[in-house]
């Protein structure tokens, strides 16, 4: 894959170290560990076994005469219940026990495969059932998804996450490389039973990984929450993330362009290359092959190219492929295309998802994340179906090439709207007090009205009220549903800060949440205070007949 380095691509221009060149020997370590290598083990083969599937029944649409229509409802069925679910997976992946949870869903996952086996051995398979079961495998993939993702920090040190994470992309891309291959090969050799049967074998090693994993108990947290208030925790923190809205925004525009050459490739096989089930599955092997490949590239482009210039050439490379596979129906050609598309394909996810990663607190990440699978998966899923439709309309190449030129249009345009650099020290401060109260307070009281006095003399009341508009973004992501600045009437210089939360156990997390980069926007708009003691915190609890306690107040955050 070539370097860019376009005048206005390149973040630095820093050379390869040797230690960055070493990366990839280094990134091996988590492996050492028997617990992350047998369940790590364990993915690439479930991985490897929902592709085989996957292949089986994009290919099997098209041996019942379904159109670009059916095909792209297919790929959509597979995608649309991560959008539906990715959240509400990411919730449960906090408040239930990861391995039950994870044992539980694969084995629904098992029966899905089943039952697409026993359809292929009788003969009954029709178009219609495989998108239901698709749909159905994709509800198993978007329950587990976030929970794959959080376990990781309880199977390795903390100095190794960064490498776990990456071998965890590694292995999804190992899986791509061999899955669609092994199961187009099966599927021409022996039929789509036993490619389905393969997956079954692949879900049952990795019921019997987790059943001999042994993890460790935890305790239980002091403010646990409950799936209601963690959904709307996560939500909260999306809504006034400004940061993850750019993620979210460059990543829907991307993917649902991008969408358009997985959901014709099996057509562009078929059709344009007359190819049969096993060339279909050796080019999707090349796409994880690519892939593979583009991961060992990624340290050297990271070291010289910024996030921008990296998705900039993603997209690029990813119409060049699109107009190629239009164009030029060849096979040798599509087959380099496809290694090419794999590199991209790597370069686009690794660099969102990093990025997301980059501005998300530990409390918040799995759902936050899970905010941007839906993104992803939504965009995939209605550009699969839109792109199949065009297809049916105008014709597979002419769709690809309509495609290819909403993605370099879509990319220049969204290479004004930057990607998040900054990465703030987003680690806990512990800089609140714990809240003074008269008596004990329940922690389902609410709502909790917070109240902080500031005295700011009148000409540095502008400068004040920016560092506060600051500030209140902070104040909305750690929990707070509503935030205001007010003035009093009969002293001018008294400015009042206040915010609500939904209960006390809400504000009590509040306080945990509170990060370093939070605090410095804190202590910044304390500087304007002028007043002899440190701004003065009430804390306002709603009452009601069945809970009268007095209302306590604390000195100073």
């Amino acid at each position: 894959m070539p370097l860019f380095s376009w005048p206005g691509w390149i973040s630095g221009g820093k050379p390869v170290t040797d230690k960055q060149k070493g990366s990839l020997g280094q990134s091996l370590g988590p492996l050492k560990h028997a617990t992350f290598a047998v369940l790590w083990g364990a993915t690439v083969l479930g991985n490897t076994g929902s592709f085989m599937r996957d292949i089986a029944s994009s290919w099997m649409v098209t041996e019942l005469g379904g159109g670009a229509a059916a095909v792209s409802a297919i790929q959509a069925a597979g995608t649309l219940p991560v959008f539906l679910l990715a959240i509400p997976a990411g919730v449960l992946s906090d408040i239930l026990d990861r391995r039950r949870f994870l044992v539980a869903v694969q084995f629904f996952m098992a029966l899905v495969s089943t039952i697409l086996a026993f359809l292929a051995v009788t003969g009954s398979l029709s178009v219609a059932a495989m998108i239901a079961l698709t749909f159905a495998g994709g509800v198993g993939a978007a329950l587990v998804g976030p929970t794959w993702q959080s376990i990781v920090p309880e199977l390795v040190p903390r100095e190794e996450l960064k490498d776990a994470v990456a071998l965890n992309s590694l292995g999804i891309n190992i899986a791509r490389a061999i899955g669609p291959a092994a199961g187009g090969a099966i599927l021409a050799g022996l039929g789509a039973a036993a490619t389905y049967g393969g997956d079954i074998l692949s879900d049952v090693l990795v019921i019997g990984a987790l059943l001999w994993w042994r993890r460790a108990s935890t305790a239980d947290k002091a403010l646990p929450e409950n799936f209601l208030g963690a959904f709307r925790a996560g939500l909260r923190y999306t809504r006034a993330s400004k940061e993850l809205h750019v993620v979210l925004l460059r990543a829907a525009v991307f993917f649902v362009f991008a969408s358009s050459v997985w959901a014709l490739l099996p057509l562009v096989a078929r059709g344009e290359l007359k190819g049969g089930a096993g060339f279909y599955g050796i080019l999707m092997g090349a796409v994880g092959a690519g892939a593979i490949a583009g991961a060992m590239l990624l340290p050297r482009l990271r070291a010289r190219c910024s996030a921008n210039a990296l998705l900039l050439g993603a997209s690029l490379l990813s119409a060049a492929v699109m107009v190629t596979l239009a164009l030029v129906p060849v096979k040798a050609v599509a087959f380099v295309a496809l290694l090419v598309l794999g590199g991209a394909w790597i370069m686009s996810l690794t660099t969102f998802n990093g990025v997301a990663q980059g501005i998300l607190p530990n409390w918040v990440r799995g759902r936050a994340l899970a905010v941007y699978l839906t993104v992803f998966n939504g965009a995939m899923a209605a550009g699969s179906m839109g792109w199949g439709a065009v297809a049916e309309g105008i014709g597979v190449p002419s769709a690809l090439l309509v495609s290819a030129a909403g993605l370099v249009v879509a990319a220049f345009v969204m290479n004004r709207v930057k990607l998040p650099t900054v990465e703030a020290d987003l680690t806990s401060s512990h800089q609140w007090a714990e809240p003074l109260t008269a008596d004990p307070v329940a922690n389902d009281r609410g709502p909790v009205l917070i109240l902080v006095d500031y005295r700011v003399a009148r000409d540095r009341q502008a400068a004040f009220v920016s560092a506060m508009d600051r500030l209140s973004t902070e104040r909305r992501r750690d929990g707070a549903y509503a935030w205001g600045l007010s003035q009093d009437s009969t002293d001018p210089e008294r400015l009042v800060e206040w915010f609500m939360v939904e209960s006390w156990a809400e504000h009590l997390r509040q306080h945990q949440r509170f990060s370093h980069a939070g605090a410095d926007l804190q202590n910044e708009a304390v500087a304007f205070h002028s007043g002899a003691a440190p701004p003065l915190v009430t804390h306002l609890i709603g009452i009601d007949a069945r809970s009268l306690s007095q209302i306590g107040s604390s000195p100073i955050l």
